[in-house]
């Protein structure tokens, strides 16, 4: 245990000493439906919740299949977690499928009222609450950070997965930053990994100078692939998260997911001591973070502007 992480345990643990009167003995069961758990149980850590004193965490990921989603969320609600976490759109539905009495947070969802998870941001009802991303202010984003990357591309092909809900108001966010950029989109569907050779040799074919690949749980699985595919083939890429771009990619453009993960502990206490999801405004990140991976721009051969560099929160080497 590092050092950080063995001040924050220590707070913890002195954090619930001071409660205990009040939850003597009592073990709370959160579950986190995708993403790795590493970040929430540090988040929930640092307002004094430790497994095994009293934090149970369970954790079911799709390994990128999110028709598992369903079965993982079902799985959970016999286990009579207290909390559902939900870290994509996919795993949101599913748990929104699976209960409508256990309190459900949400993170990296867009628009949840479009999508018809909720009422309002304001006042969500039901039993869904969290934080939520805009989609086509994203998509637009990435776009404009990846022209400036590669100024002289003319085409940038896009990857989206139709069965992703929310990839569908991505696109036209992307397709608005287009116009402005004078870029012509290509748009390439996958729907699984072996969808992935036939996409990017499409691009190829159609003279591509980037890609935009739409964060999902299904590329998000076959990150590296994805990153080795892109380099083979010297095409710049944009990400989300920047999990993607530590497996390689090129750039990510997405809500910090250290300060989202704070956020949603910060539900998860609300929730714990007693408030109601439905009660609780959906919030919208505040933080952004650009990440470079130096290494992949040199396999490239691709010489960034100072001025992207400069805005950059990381950079990779």
């Amino acid at each position: 245990m590092n050092r950080r992480a063995f001040i924050a345990t220590a707070t913890a643990i002195l954090l619930v000493s001071r409660t205990a009167g009040a939850q003597h003995g009592k073990i709370f069961h959160v579950a986190l439906l995708g993403n790795e758990p590493e970040l929430l149980r540090q988040s929930l850590r640092e307002l004094g919740y430790v497994e095994g004193l009293n934090l149970a965490v369970e954790w079911r990921d799709a390994d990128g299949k999110t028709e598992r989603f369903d079965v993982l969320a079902a799985e959970l609600v016999r286990l009579k977690v207290d909390v559902i976490v939900a870290t994509h759109p996919a795993a949101t539905f599913a748990a929104k499928r699976a209960t409508a009495s256990i309190p459900i947070v949400m993170m990296n969802t867009p628009d949840p009222v479009q999508l018809g998870l909720v009422a309002s941001v304001a006042r969500p009802g039901g039993n869904i609450t969290g934080t939520t991303t805009l989609s086509a202010d994203l998509s637009s984003k990435q776009l404009e950070l990846l022209k400036e990357a590669v100024p002289g591309a003319a085409r940038i092909a896009v990857l989206s997965n139709p069965s992703n809900p929310w990839h569908a108001f991505a696109l036209k966010g992307a397709e608005t930053a287009a116009r402005s950029l004078a870029v012509q989109l290509q748009k390439l569907e996958v729907r699984g990994p072996e969808d992935f050779d036939g996409a990017f040799a499409a691009m190829i074919r159609e003279r591509a100078g980037g890609v935009l690949v739409l964060p999902d749980p299904m590329t998000y699985f076959h990150r590296t692939r994805i990153a080795e595919l892109a380099a083979r083939r010297r095409l710049p890429a944009m990400y989300g998260v920047r999990r993607y771009v530590e497996a390689g990619g090129l750039m990510s453009y997405w809500a910090h997911q250290a300060d989202l993960y704070r956020r949603v502990a910060s539900y998860v206490d609300r929730i714990l001591k007693g408030a109601k999801p439905g009660e609780l405004p959906i919030e919208q990140p505040t933080r952004f973070e650009l990440v470079i991976n130096l290494k992949t721009a040199k396999t490239l051969g691709l010489t960034l502007p100072p001025s992207l560099l400069r805005r950059a929160d990381d950079l990779i080497e």
